[in-house]
């Protein structure tokens, strides 16, 4: 039987997406120290400007990212994969999908921080068309971190 992904539009103060936001905070914090993890909390993914995503696999959240958007610009956060569901093509669904919102909203340039211990995020951004740069505003210049960007087509 084939697993099917989905991914939505959903609220991150549910309890399933919490344990989930809590996974990638463990994540990030085994790979690195607080001054270079940028995480935001579940109550930021509900501000104004902020479009957050779920993935599911047979139900079940297996996934998670948000489009924080100040255009023409836009960020992207709280990319994560649970291990389980790592090299099924969740992230790149999960990409997909924030790309499809950034051009519905006129979003030009996307941006985002990931560190270089995730090799496997950075192979997704790489191969997603995302190119390193340096650091963008709020961030500052940090050893373990990378800048990377993409401009957006119109279609």
């Amino acid at each position: 039987m084939t697993q099917r992904v989905t991914v939505t539009e959903e609220s991150p103060l549910a309890e399933d997406i919490r344990a989930l936001l809590r996974q990638s905070d463990a994540f990030a914090n085994a790979l690195y120290p607080p001054r270079s993890n940028h995480l935001v909390s579940a109550e930021d993914l509900v501000a104004e400007g902020v479009r957050f995503f779920v993935a599911r696999l047979d139900g079940a959240a297996v996934g998670c990212g948000a489009l924080r958007r100040h255009p023409p610009s836009g960020e992207i956060k709280r990319m994560f994969v649970t291990a389980q569901a790592r090299g099924l093509g969740v992230g790149a669904a999960i990409l997909a999908a924030l790309e499809a919102v950034a051009r519905q909203e006129g979003i030009t340039l996307l941006q985002l921080e990931t560190g270089i211990h995730n090799g496997a995020a950075l192979q997704l951004y790489h191969r997603a068309g995302f190119a390193e740069r340096d650091a963008f505003a709020p961030y500052g210049p940090d050893p373990l971190s990378v800048f990377m960007e993409k401009r957006m087509s119109a279609t």
